[in-house]
């Protein structure tokens, strides 16, 4: 993954010109701006002592400590705007001190252990897609890649569940389950990069969540190494034996310990998707036809609802930017008989479009953050934000965020779009471009994450908390629930080691 920006630098896009224009003409965004040569990048000294980095190269072997220069860089941060446009002017003052690989359970749970006795934090990192502040490191603290934690342990095809390692990227356990005719059924737009453990730590929402469910409804097992010991969950599909901790694990991002096993439920793979278009009059129009969808139970595998303004630039189809099309496009892909989806969609209004734009939206749907790539190369500012309301609350939710954008921004260009729906309510997915700067996003950002909660919706529907939501999420769970997360971390992480300041406010250790 490219150091300064996302995923492969080959597949890097190029601005259409319909773009440049509007960049230029009606947003005043400036010059391009380039970013620095990797050697450039500018790392603070390391603070973790000698005896530390001799004992951790005990546990995992020499060969997989790592101080130099470029593995340092790669482990700072996540891939958010801020995080992009801090490393692209070569700031990486949050870079952690080392880089530690363990190879499996025991392993994790012994770097614990030298970490927790000489009081230095722990960040575990996986594919290093975090775009909510997530992986932010600093001085005196080690990241802990579980890339070589990558297989595929077991296979039960009577219970339909497969043991995997979190480490694991996404594409590669698809290809280990395709094997035995299996899927997921998981795809978010992170899918090229992102991990197995970072999907269930950040309770991630993958394209095909009409069909298959988020990552969390998959997870039927998983163990947990923590400074404490480890945690071994999930007997049974469900159970009433107490509260559920496998839930107390799942969205907690490495606060409370690191996941080194996941126990997933698995599908057969279908024999084809087919993807197509439906046009509906305006965003009212095309989410009420979706909330029909869900509440009828004929929901198909990917349902996805852009907003005027999406479908007018062409986010939804990245071939088809700058298009100018009118109304709201709505793509649903079928795995099973379309008919009684599509006579839904029909009967609420929508024209049908064909295939075209549905396999147009498969073709790119990875390539959103190479857009955002090349956007701020060009000087602009572009970033997502996220949230989830009950259907009644959804239209309130839209226009706060709208408003608040417009308010702290001037002009910025917002898009929205619906891409995960229940029988209850739904998400919102926001996508902002505008010629403002770093200080004034992070402005912007603090005061829609106040109208978010004031509004009635959640932070995160899937990106998760990180320290970029921690305060409204505090919020959100009022300050006895705050109490009660931080109770839990103090049993399983009594130094306050793992991921520091992360889900919710706890000081970091000092470095020893």
């Amino acid at each position: 993954m490219l150091w300064s920006g996302w995923g492969d630098p080959a597949k890097a896009r190029e601005l259409p010109d319909q773009i440049r224009t509007l960049l230029r003409d009606l947003m005043g965004v400036g010059e391009p701006v380039e970013a620095v040569a990797l050697e450039e990048v500018r790392l603070p000294r390391p603070t973790l002592s000698p005896a530390a980095l001799v004992e951790l190269a005990a546990v995992v072997g020499a060969a997989h400590v790592r101080t130099d220069h470029e593995s340092r860089v790669r482990h700072t941060r996540g891939k958010s705007t801020p995080d992009l446009m801090r490393m692209r002017e070569g700031d990486a003052s949050d870079a952690p001190d080392a880089v530690v690989l363990p190879a499996g359970h025991e392993e994790v749970l012994r770097v614990l252990e030298v970490c927790s006795a000489h009081r230095v934090a722990v960040v575990p990192f996986g594919g290093g897609t975090s775009v909510v502040g997530g992986l932010v490191a600093g001085q005196g603290v080690v990241a802990l890649d579980l890339g070589r934690l990558d297989r595929l342990v077991s296979v039960d095809t009577e219970s339909m569940v497969a043991e995997l390692e979190p480490g694991l990227r996404a594409p590669d356990a698809e290809r280990l389950l395709a094997e035995h005719g299996l899927t997921l059924g998981h795809f978010p737009q992170s899918y090229e990069y992102a991990t197995l453990g970072g999907f269930a730590a950040a309770r991630s929402s993958g394209q095909a969540s009409a069909g298959y469910g988020r990552f969390d409804d998959m997870v039927v097992g998983l163990t947990v190494a923590t400074p404490s010991g480890a945690l071994d969950l999930g007997r049974a599909p469900k159970s009433a034996a107490g509260p559920d901790l496998r839930q107390l694990v799942l969205g907690s991002e490495g606060a409370f310990g690191v996941i080194t096993s996941l126990r997933l439920r698995v599908r057969r793979r279908p024999s084809a998707t087919v993807y197509e278009g439906w046009r509906f009059e305006t965003f009212q129009a095309g989410s009420a036809a979706m909330r029909r969808l869900a509440q009828e139970g004929v929901l198909p595998a990917v349902l996805r609802l852009s907003d005027e303004t999406e479908t007018m630039i062409g986010l939804a189809r990245p071939e088809a930017i700058g298009s100018g099309d009118s109304g709201c496009l709505l793509i649903a892909g079928h795995e099973k008989d379309r008919g009684a989806a599509a006579a839904v969609l029909a009967e609420q209004g929508g024209a049908h479009l064909g295939a075209e734009p549905g396999r147009a939206w498969e073709h790119g749907r990875f390539a959103a953050p190479y857009l955002r790539d090349s956007l701020l190369a060009a000087g602009a500012t572009v970033e997502t934000l996220e949230t989830a309301g009950f259907w009644s609350n959804l239209p309130r939710l839209y226009d706060a965020v709208r408003l608040t954008l417009h308010a702290e921004l001037g002009s910025p260009l917002v898009m929205c779009h619906i891409s995960h729906v229940y029988e209850t309510g739904a998400s919102l997915y926001f996508t902002v471009v505008t010629n403002q700067g770093l200080p004034e996003w992070e402005r912007a950002k603090r005061a829609v994450n106040e109208a978010i909660v004031t509004a009635g919706g959640t932070i995160s529907h899937h990106h998760g908390v990180g320290r970029d939501h921690s305060q409204a999420y505090a919020e959100e769970i009022g300050p006895l629930g705050v109490e009660i997360l931080r109770a839990v971390k103090q049993r399983l992480d009594p130094q306050g080691i793992m991921n520091p300041g992360v889900l919710i406010a706890c000081p970091p250790p000092s470095a020893g």
